[in-house]
C-alpha cells in the first residue's frame, strides 16, 4: 500500500474540505450518485482531479467529490467508486475511506446496486446490508499496518452499525419507502456469477450479491468510523431469474427506483 497516494490526494483538495469534519461521508454505488439531493455545494471535486483516484469509465457512477449541507447536516459525497475488477490497485479502492478518516468524518454510508438472492427480495428492493461474506479471500487489510487503520486484528463482529441502521429503519419510516435487512456476498466480477455459485452463496446465508463496498467497509471499521450499507436490488441474480444479466439491467433499475433512494437518502441525512 502506497501511502504517499493518499497524501497526495489529500492535498488535492481544497482547504475548505478540512475546516470543520463532514457528520457523514457518503460512498455512493451505481445509479446512487444520480438521486443524491445536495443542494448548493460549497466544494466540487472532479475524482480526474483526485491523485491516485482516477476518473472511472463504469456507468453509473458519477466520478465528482461533492462537499455540501442539508438539513443543517455537513455532508462528504463521493459520487460513484473505483472497484479491483478495474485493476487500479487498493489506494484507488481505499481512497475515499483514508480522505474522509483524515477530515475527521465519524460515520460512513456506502451503497451499491446488488443482485437479489433470498425470495424476499425484487427488482426495486432496498436492503439495508447487516453483515457480509467475502467470498474472495482478499483483504485490504493484508501487508504492512497502514498508520490510522487500527491494529493488526480488527473486530469485525460489529462491522454495520446498528445505531446507523436504526437511523436507516427511521428514516425509510419517515419517507415511507419500504426497507429490509440482509446479509450481502462479494464476489469480485466483472463477470456476473454463475447459477451454480449462486446456489452455493444461498448455503451461505447470503440474501444478495453485488462487486463492491466489502473493502470499503472493512477498512473503514478497522480505521474506527461508524459503517452503515445499502443495497438496491437492481436484478435477481443468475438462476433465479431470467435467461442473462446485463450492466444496462442494474442501471434502468436505478433509474426506475430512483425516486424512493432519493427519498431514504434525503430523509437518512436528515435523522442525523
Amino acid at each position: 500500500m502506497d501511502t504517499k497516494v493518499f497524501d497526495c490526494a489529500e492535498q488535492a483538495l481544497p482547504r475548505v474540505c478540512f475546516e470543520r469534519p463532514p457528520a457523514i461521508g457518503l460512498i455512493l454505488g451505481s445509479g446512487w450518485s444520480q438521486v443524491l439531493q445536495t443542494g448548493q455545494a460549497y466544494a466540487r471535486v472532479a475524482y480526474a482531479d483526485i491523485p491516485g483516484l482516477g476518473a472511472g469509465a463504469i456507468a453509473g457512477h458519477a466520478g465528482e467529490l461533492v462537499f455540501f449541507e442539508r438539513h443543517g447536516v455537513r455532508v462528504a459525497a463521493f459520487m460513484g467508486r473505483r472497484h479491483w475488477y478495474e485493476g487500479v490497485g487498493w489506494e484507488a479502492l481505499l481512497l475515499p475511506v483514508e480522505l474522509l478518516r483524515r477530515m475527521g468524518v465519524p460515520r460512513v454510508l456506502v451503497t451499491n446496486a446488488a443482485g437479489g438472492i433470498s425470495p424476499h427480495l425484487q427488482p426495486g428492493s432496498l436492503m439495508i446490508i447487516r453483515d457480509h461474506i467475502n467470498v474472495t479471500g482478499i483483504n485490504p487489510l493484508a501487508g504492512p499496518v497502514v498508520p490510522g487503520w487500527g491494529p493488526r486484528f480488527p473486530d469485525q463482529s460489529r462491522l454495520y452499525s446498528p445505531e446507523l441502521s436504526a437511523l436507516l429503519h427511521r428514516a425509510a419510516h419517515a419517507a415511507q419507502v419500504p426497507l429490509s435487512e440482509g446479509v450481502y456476498v462479494y464476489a469480485p466480477g466483472p463477470g456476473f456469477e454463475t447459477p451454480a455459485e449462486i446456489r452455493a452463496y444461498a448455503g451461505m446465508g447470503a440474501d444478495a450479491v453485488g462487486m463492491s463496498t466489502v473493502h470499503e467497509v472493512t477498512v473503514a471499521n478497522a480505521a474506527g468510523l461508524q459503517v452503515a450499507g445499502l443495497s438496491c436490488i437492481t436484478n435477481m441474480a443468475a438462476g433465479i431469474c431470467g435467461p442473462h444479466l446485463s450492466h444496462g439491467e442494474v442501471i434502468e433499475q436505478t433509474a426506475k427506483s430512483a425516486p424512493v433512494m432519493s427519498r431514504l437518502l434525503d430523509a437518512f441525512v436528515g435523522q442525523l
